[in-house]
């Protein structure tokens, strides 16, 4: 168990984040993993392969994709684990792996473009964080896409990350987010990677089972504190509608967001020119969404959050005594 060490993480990336002057000058992890992945995708994803054959590949590029990363998050750990203050300096590292500063400066910057420059700049803001079609988003549209994300990516950027660091150490968030950029790499429904993307699909779908429920629980704790927050609504529409959203992880963060507001998330939505259907989330909330919903939102996430680092924080400092 590596407690101390996710706890070390969070408190890092809280304090400072990823730097854009390092992105720029080495990147990031999450780059250096989709080059992999991109390199693995070309290498072996045959179109004139049978769809059999392709899955078989993909099977291996998970394997490849996880594995490297992992492994040298591993030796990285163990040689840092032979200097002083070891520890803190494999924090440093593993910070780069979970992302609470930035996922709520984005989802912040789709408040404040809607504030300030109206519907246009509200799209321009939200297409950075989501994948669906900005265009056909109303105010309400881009206020619901901004919430949505927010819960989920507080599930799968955050929770996820700090989940797996906790149990596998470096190492295990390492091949954690390794499988998660796989999945949102080649985990698609698509003639190239139905096949191809199964595996990486499948697996992210396991190891988010535990982050997305304990990301609930945080939001529905969260709301608790948080004035007009609704906790009792919000537990309430977890276990009414979260098994309902056609991801076996997202709804849960969704649903637990969409009542605790009031709100009514996910539902059709189009990527791509293409309707999706989906379930209500929140089921009976209202649809009109606007900024100040998401930055109720986003005091909901920070609460949350801060519940789930004193949480981890807790767990490692009784581990550490």
């Amino acid at each position: 168990m590596s407690f101390p060490l996710a706890f070390l993480s969070l408190l890092v990336e809280l304090g400072l984040g990823y730097p854009d002057r390092l992105v720029r000058k080495i990147g990031h992890p999450v780059i250096w993993i989709g080059k992999l992945i991109s390199f693995l995708d070309t290498s072996l994803n045959r179109a004139t392969d049978t769809d059999a054959v392709r899955r078989i590949w993909g099977v291996a590029a998970l394997v490849v994709i996880v594995t490297v990363p992992a492994t040298i998050a591993f030796v990285i750990e163990r040689l840092f684990g032979l200097l002083p203050l070891g520890m803190l300096l494999t924090a440093i590292a593993a910070s780069s792996l979970v992302a609470q500063r930035s996922l709520g400066s984005h989802v912040k910057a789709v408040a404040d473009a809607l504030d300030s420059g109206g519907i246009v700049a509200g799209r321009k803001a939200v297409s950075q964080i989501v994948g669906r079609d900005p265009e056909r988003l109303d105010e309400a549209g881009v206020s619901r896409a901004a919430i949505e994300s927010l819960a989920e990516n507080f599930s799968d950027g955050i929770t996820a990350p700090a989940f797996w660091l906790a149990i596998g150490g470096f190492a295990g968030g390492a091949a954690y987010k390794a499988a998660n950029t796989a999945d949102s790499m080649i985990g698609h429904r698509t003639s190239r990677h139905e096949a191809f993307g199964w595996a990486a699909a499948r697996f992210d779908d396991l190891i988010n089972l535990p982050a997305s429920r304990l990301t609930a629980l945080a939001i529905v704790l969260a709301a608790y504190f948080v004035p007009g927050a609704d906790p009792k609504a919000a537990w309430d529409a977890v276990w009414r509608d979260a098994q309902k959203h056609r991801s076996p992880n997202a709804g849960w963060p969704e649903a637990a967001m969409a009542g605790a507001l009031g709100l009514a998330l996910a539902g059709p939505r189009a990527y791509g020119g293409v309707m999706v259907e989906d379930a209500f989330m929140g089921a009976g909330g209202r649809r009109d969404a606007n900024a100040g919903d998401i930055r109720s939102a986003l005091r909901l996430y920070w609460t949350a959050d801060a519940i789930l680092v004193g949480a981890i924080g807790l767990i490692g400092f009784a581990i550490w005594l």
